[in-house]
């Protein structure tokens, strides 16, 4: 599929066709990298957007557990209020 390189104001842009917009689920903010070749479009990874699901995978698979296990020491022993 072609496309042009159109003007959009001071800058430069494309039109991407529906059809590939819906095939490719890109939607919203996206990622830009230089290749040698072209240019790779892509949704935009959000920092710690999958830690739920990594949490839940803990959690069923009993890897949820504080490393060092429990603190026994007095000031962790202590009631707090909030």
């Amino acid at each position: 599929m072609k496309t042009q390189i159109i003007q959009i104001g001071n800058s430069q842009g494309i039109r991407i066709p529906k059809v590939l917009l819906e095939e490719s689920r890109i939607i919203g903010e996206v990622d830009l990298e230089l290749h040698p070749d072209g240019i790779l479009i892509r949704n935009a990874q959000k920092p710690r957007s999958d830690w739920d699901a990594q949490f839940k995978a803990m959690a069923e698979n009993e890897d949820d557990d504080l490393i060092g296990g429990r603190s026994n020491n007095e000031f962790d022993k202590k009631e707090w209020q909030w």
